[in-house]
């Protein structure tokens, strides 16, 4: 097994990188949806998001609930996932819970920070976003955890009066009579990847703190109260459901075009998040803008992670007097077999890594040491002079998460009594 590169961190330090992962592989819709909408129109851009999401939900559910042994099929355990889903960072997308009994519960979000994004764009967006793709994709995180679950509104934007709170309010219910939805061909075949297949480190039980979330759902997560392995393994699977997000973006994009027009918005996603990512990861672990601060990101970021699944290695050294961040990413990677982001790069294609280490630095520079087939490496330095922010980053940086802060919320109430 290969080691994770989030071993070096601390049980602390994880407890900050986790919760940033999650908000950071939401927004990664911020970055493809403008260029889906330049493509398809606000119609086409809607079935985008409903394919992608659809598609790859089910599949990072069913790898999380087995990475942290959540059993059952009833409600609190479908709202378990959520709990953990790129679909739902907490407080940015601020789920309350609520447990009637196994096969009845409900939800309402008191903030939406997508909601946040969408209003002032019109009504038609928040049509499109709160009833269109909602509809059909919390089904699909749901029957992950039980086929016969069903996600329902109470009530959803548009809001009236334009101030309700809380924005929407949902049911979910257990009902054994409906036939269980079969899924689609392209949800099979993202099943076949490596992204949905790759093995991760078991969590080390005997670590001290919670190596897992068998116990009664909780009203809120407090990361710093897992393990610090399962903190590690809980990180490595939110980048696998990045992963997996973008092969379905991808796929869903091609299916509206063609492979070339995929493949160039998959790669304005992978700029788009990419920095401001960068951006996220250095302010909340307070590092730097140098080299070792970049070096540090790349180990770090979700696109270069879990090792088990992206070849990639950092490192730092002097040229010419300088200092210079080194990275040589393999080829023969499950990432790269995928088409995932690690894919992408190659040494004409270096737009989504300059936006990753521009997050850290401004003036930071990739450059071509060597690329074969087997690997493509590359180092970074510092130029005289800013570059300008990439147009990809800025459009992501419309979102209000781009500066969402968490807060602590204190002590966890359990929800349901085992």
């Amino acid at each position: 097994m290969v080691n994770s590169r989030y071993a070096s961190l601390s049980r602390s330090e994880l407890a900050i990188l986790v919760p940033e992962l999650l908000l950071c592989g939401h927004l990664i819709d911020r970055s493809g949806m403008a260029h889906a909408i330049g493509a398809f129109g606000r119609e086409g851009m809607t079935g985008v998001a409903i394919d992608e999401w659809r598609w790859a939900s089910p599949l990072y559910t069913r790898r999380m609930r087995a990475a942290l042994g959540v059993t059952g099929d009833g409600v609190d355990a479908i709202f378990k996932g959520f709990q953990l889903d790129i679909g739902a960072p907490p407080q940015f997308m601020d789920f309350r819970y609520r447990v009637r009994d196994h096969d009845h519960g409900e939800f309402h979000l008191d903030h939406c920070g997508a909601l946040a994004d969408v209003e002032p764009m019109g009504e038609e967006y928040v049509v499109g976003m709160c009833h269109h793709i909602e509809d059909p994709t919390f089904d699909a995180s749901a029957l992950a955890t039980n086929p016969h679950a069903r996600v329902r509104p109470i009530h959803r934007p548009p809001r009236v009066p334009a101030d309700r709170t809380p924005v929407c309010a949902w049911t979910v219910t257990i009902d054994r009579s409906l036939e269980p939805t079969p899924p689609e061909p392209d949800a099979l075949a993202l099943a076949g990847t490596r992204a949905a297949t790759v093995e991760l480190a078991a969590i080390d039980t005997e670590d001290e703190g919670q190596s897992d979330y068998s116990g009664p759902l909780l009203n809120d997560l407090r990361f710093g109260d897992f393990s610090r392995s399962a903190l590690i393994r809980i990180a490595e699977e939110v980048c696998l459901q990045q992963h997996l997000l973008t092969l379905a973006f991808r796929r869903a994009v091609a299916e509206r075009s063609d492979s070339a027009v995929a493949l160039d918005i998959t790669r304005k996603q992978f700029t788009g998040i990419a920095g401001l990512t960068s951006e996220r990861l250095r302010s909340a672990l307070g590092l730097g803008d140098d080299t070792a601060a970049l070096a540090e990101v790349l180990r770090l970021h979700p696109a270069l992670n879990p090792s088990a699944y992206v070849d990639a290695e950092i490192g730092c050294s002097v040229s010419g007097g300088e200092q210079i961040v080194e990275l040589r990413l393999g080829r023969a990677c499950g990432a790269v077999a995928d088409g995932a982001w690690a894919a992408l790069v190659d040494a004409e294609h270096l737009e989504a890594l300059n936006s990753l280490a521009r997050g850290v630095n401004p003036r930071f520079e990739a450059g071509v040491r060597s690329a074969t087939a087997d690997e493509l490496i590359l180092e970074f330095g510092l130029a005289a002079v800013p570059f300008r922010e990439f147009g990809e980053v800025a459009i992501t940086r419309f979102s209000t998460g781009a500066a969402f802060t968490f807060a602590d919320r204190g002590i966890p109430l359990p929800l349901t009594v085992l």
